[in-house]
């Protein structure tokens, strides 16, 4: 077991309500670490919609989703939060009173006095390709995400997908990998256009090759790919030799481990909380944003936003047992303006 992180507050999940709360939190001296599944910073927002125009955050008229996120981490600057991304919180132990031991999917463990669920509709998951027998390969030579680009230089790399992570990837290991194929099933992408002006740029130069089709079958042992089988739109067939396969189809929502938890559940989908602090049914977790129910919920963000505050003042029971609390507001408490740096 690796040496703990030590932390106040560990937020599982960094979209828009996972980073509210570590302004609320840190408005009160309580520090959080937040974990997130996804590659990035944003959530949903970032993820699923980063250009999508948000209208109903208070007092901006206009957003998005990407714009919203990039604000609140301006916001929550001064609270220096650490960030652990592309990791899974796979098991969670009560340890103390208040104390939790969490470990991720990673090796990391870390030591909190409260958690908080901010995870959306659950953990963001990679679609499998309906490729026969690819599970024998995966985290071995195929990979659903890209955590150290060095892990491919000198291979032979086949991306498939037609999306803006298919295209991204293609143009960050098109100079590490010793050949690279993009292979999509038609020649019409989803990704952003100077992207794929940037792949097609780089297939005239022979530096990619870009075919039609769709991976049919894998061919391999022990894990490693040698070679994948594609067939043409035409319904022929050939092979694709290479080290290791991307396949980029998109995400999906998934409540992953959260379930088993030890909370008190709604439909084995969403945790029960009481809207007093958002606290679970176990003390000291607390599930903020979409993840929770509680009679007249709506799935907003300013609901989310709504809930943090809220849990941040029943935390602070948990961090600081002996210090009183006093409601402050930031438009006239000194002492939060200089927490914030603006005093």
């Amino acid at each position: 077991m690796s040496e703990p992180i030590k932390t106040d507050a560990l937020i599982i999940g960094a979209g828009p309500c996972g980073l509210f709360a570590v302004f609320e939190l840190g408005l009160l001296d309580i520090k959080a670490h937040l974990i997130d599944i996804l590659d990035k910073i944003g959530g949903q927002c970032a993820e699923l919609y980063p250009e999508k125009p948000i209208y109903d955050i208070p007092g901006i008229p206009l957003v998005t989703g990407q714009g919203l996120c990039d604000a609140l981490m301006m916001q929550i600057k001064p609270f220096s939060p650490t960030f652990h991304l592309q990791e899974m919180v796979e098991k969670v132990e009560k340890i103390g009173d208040p104390l939790f031991r969490v470990t991720t999917d990673r090796g990391n463990v870390f030591e909190a006095k409260v958690i908080v669920i901010a995870a959306g509709g659950g953990s963001f998951q990679p679609k499998r390709p309906p490729i026969p027998g690819i599970e024998a390969f995966e985290s071995k030579s195929v990979f659903y995400s890209v955590r150290q680009m060095e892990a491919f230089r000198g291979k032979r790399i086949l991306i498939v997908g037609g999306g803006d992570s298919a295209l991204d990837w293609t143009l960050n290991l098109a100079p590490l990998a010793s050949h690279l194929t993009l292979l999509h099933r038609r020649s019409e992408f989803r990704a952003a256009p100077d992207s794929v002006n940037k792949m097609m740029a780089l297939v005239g130069e022979g530096k990619v090759d870009f075919v039609l089709g769709q991976v049919s079958s894998l061919v391999g042992a022990d894990g490693q790919i040698a070679k994948a089988i594609v067939k043409r739109n035409d319904g022929s067939n050939f092979e694709i030799a290479c080290d290791a396969l991307l396949p980029f189809f998109g995400l999906t929502m998934k409540l992953g481990p959260v379930a088993d938890w030890g909370m008190d559940m709604k439909d084995g989908e969403y945790i029960l909380v009481d809207t007093a602090s958002f606290e679970s049914s176990v003390p000291g977790i607390f599930a903020i944003g979409d993840i929770n129910w509680y009679p007249g919920k709506l799935k907003l963000i300013i609901s989310g936003f709504h809930e943090g505050a809220l849990m941040a003042q029943k935390a602070h029971r948990y961090i600081y047992p002996d210090k009183r609390l006093v409601f402050q507001y930031t438009t006239s408490s000194t002492s939060l303006q200089k927490k914030l740096g603006v005093a």
